[in-house]
């Protein structure tokens, strides 16, 4: 159902010249190392290197999905779960939950695995906000996004709610 919903509304919007898009189109994994330069000195790795690495990540699946230039413009709050050390393999996922008419929702999840031991402990999520932009910095329009499966269909409604709370906060400001 959210897939026709999402069809609806872009075409509404005037997106129906534009290819529909596939939350798996725009898929990426980048793979890390957390060398000593990446660590504080408590062995474990700066935060604000692990949000460079999904930045990157997410900006590329923006990117794929939106056939073009990319700028961040808002990043959910960010929560640790489980502490990433020197040594670990970092395993960032991000896929476009989400289009609007310019902007797009990523969402990123970044597993930490032991070297050693080969196994993985999820570590944080967050949701990146990327506005699709023309060589001139102006935004342009983007696909709609179609969920294809559950889970897409879940995240799709979700970052629907999301979106809806940043306008309201962003409206008392």
């Amino acid at each position: 159902m959210g897939a026709r919903v999402s069809v609806k509304k872009a075409a509404k919007k005037g997106r129906a010249h534009l290819p529909w898009r596939h939350p798996t189109d725009s898929q990426v994994e980048t793979t890390h190392v957390v060398l000593p330069p990446d660590t504080n000195s408590h062995g474990t790795a700066f935060g604000g290197k692990i949000m460079q690495w999904m930045d990157i990540t997410a900006g590329i699946a923006a990117g794929r999905h939106s056939g073009g230039q990319v700028v961040t413009v808002a990043v959910d709050d960010l929560h640790f779960r489980n502490p990433i050390r020197m040594g670990d393999i970092v395993i960032v996922r991000a896929v476009v939950n989400h289009a609007g008419k310019t902007s797009m929702e990523v969402g990123v999840r970044v597993d930490r695995e032991d070297i050693t031991t080969q196994r993985r402990q999820h570590c944080l999520t967050g949701y990146f906000i990327f506005v699709a932009v023309t060589k001139e910095g102006k935004p342009r329009i983007v696909p709609a996004i179609v969920p294809q499966t559950d889970e897409e269909e879940r995240r799709f409604a979700d970052a629907e709610e999301r979106r809806l709370l940043r306008l309201k906060a962003a409206a008392k400001m």
